[in-house]
């Protein structure tokens, strides 16, 4: 029957699993629980839950699997809490990004024609703003809002999809900040975050951050202004007859608002360095930088202060023109090589949402209910965070694929079968009796 690893690994995943009973209710949920991430990590060719069911053992009706993704009253977000107490690994840099499910209807909850920035350009598609912890070799999913358009969270749509009365509109950033805020209250510790220029353009988020106390490196578009260096303030000017009195503080002297890019065209050639950086086993990249203070305009505008930080460009090596541009809270004595290398730790993401994706169905979900796309997103979660677990054991390979745990917990799953249906094994060494050979 099973040998004695695959016996090592379903108990390994039955203890891993056993971590989120205090989620849920009753028995027949946990039970659903356990056939929900076998399911997710076996290998049905799509995660719908009619495809999963097929392959789990002892599997129940659908109407029960049905009912425990998208009806329990069973909480996501306390299994996100419980996930993010279990992380083995609980220090790196934190990617907040977004990923889009294209979808084909309309009634799947939150979709809508939007820019889906997996295949650049507007879709019919949800979005979803992510934050994963990466410590250089692995990444832990930590968190996941679903961006709900205004459209959406209008009576009749928030009925039928059922939205809850406290969620309110949110744009991306705000729903990245909250991720952010649950990830440092779980006690991750954070040594950065990193994101795309749609949330790095915004000052308000990076004023947020920079209050946590945590260090950003953050993209923003080549259109970005800033100060050169840090200008001078000069106290509120002095009102001249009637009126009342000036109080916004303005600058000294006049500097001129420039673009990042024109930023980067004026800085000398031994501005540029060239920096070598590595994201888990990919082979080494490497491109050109140069970093230099300046005190966004925005800043100053909105906030009526100046607020420094790192301007980094990055070009390829051999052109002239940069490419990518980011701002950096990080101490002026930052060097730039641990500017450049943080900034880079971003495109780890992309790897989680192919296994995500791919392998482990994330957008394979079928349901229309807020509460069931949220349900199905942190039991995806809790299968990967055993995947990434077991990546961490010395006895299989650092490199454990996703094809290779699905053949493993496939064998299970068939020994397990007879193992529970004996009568099985029985009417199959009966029919190796019966079966004779054609004779030619």
């Amino acid at each position: 029957m099973l040998n004695e690893d695959a016996w090592a690994l379903l108990d390994r995943l039955t203890r891993w699993l056993g971590q989120f009973k205090v989620c849920f209710g009753h028995r027949a949920q946990r039970v659903s629980l356990r056939q929900y991430v076998q399911g997710l990590l076996g290998d049905s060719r799509r995660k719908t839950m009619a495809g999963m069911l097929a392959r789990v053992t002892e599997p129940s009706s659908y109407q029960a699997f049905h009912h425990f993704v998208t009806h329990a009253p069973w909480d996501a977000a306390m299994v996100w809490r419980r996930l993010r107490e279990v992380l083995p690994e609980r220090h790196g840099v934190l990617i907040l990004d977004d990923t889009d499910f294209l979808k084909q209807g309309t009634q799947s909850v939150g979709v809508t024609r939007q820019y889906s920035g997996t295949h650049r350009r507007v879709a019919n598609c949800q979005v979803a703003v992510t934050a994963a912890l990466w410590n250089g070799v692995r990444g832990w999913l930590v968190g996941t809002e679903l961006f709900l358009p205004p459209e959406w969270l209008e009576p009749a749509r928030r009925t039928d999809a059922r939205i809850p009365a406290r969620r309110r509109f949110q744009e991306k950033w705000r729903l990245g900040l909250t991720l952010i805020r649950q990830a440092q209250a779980a006690g991750l510790e954070i040594t950065a975050v990193v994101a795309d220029a749609s949330y790095g353009d915004v000052a308000a988020l990076r004023t947020a951050i920079d209050r946590l106390h945590l260090v950003y490196v953050m993209a923003v578009s080549n259109d970005t202004t800033v100060f050169r260096g840090e200008p001078t303030i000069a106290p509120p000017r002095v009102r001249r007859g009637p009126g009342a009195p000036f109080t916004r503080p303005r600058l000294r002297r006049d500097p001129p608002a420039l673009s990042v890019v024109e930023v980067a065209q004026t800085l000398p050639r031994r501005a540029w360095r060239r920096v070598t950086w590595r994201n888990g086993t990919n082979a080494p990249c490497r491109a050109e930088f140069a970093a230099v203070r300046v005190s966004p305009v925005v800043a100053w505008r909105r906030d009526r202060c100046i607020q420094p930080c790192w301007l980094l460009c990055e070009r390829a090596i051999g052109d002239r023109t940069p490419h990518r541009y980011h701002f950096s809270n990080m101490p002026a004595d930052a060097t730039l090589t641990r500017l450049a290398r943080t900034a880079h730790q971003r495109w780890a993401i992309e790897q989680q949402y192919r296994e995500f994706k791919t392998e482990l169905g994330l957008d394979h979900f079928e349901g229309r209910s807020y509460p069931g796309w949220c349900h199905h997103v942190v039991l995806t979660a809790v299968a990967h965070a055993f995947l990434q677990r077991e990546r961490m054991r010395p006895d299989p390979a650092p490199t454990l694929t996703l094809p290779q745990v699905h053949a493993i917990v496939q064998e299970i799953f068939t020994g397990l079968l007879f193992v529970t249906r004996r009568r099985y094994l029985a009417w199959l060494n009966q029919a190796k009796v019966r079966y004779v050979p054609l004779r030619i």
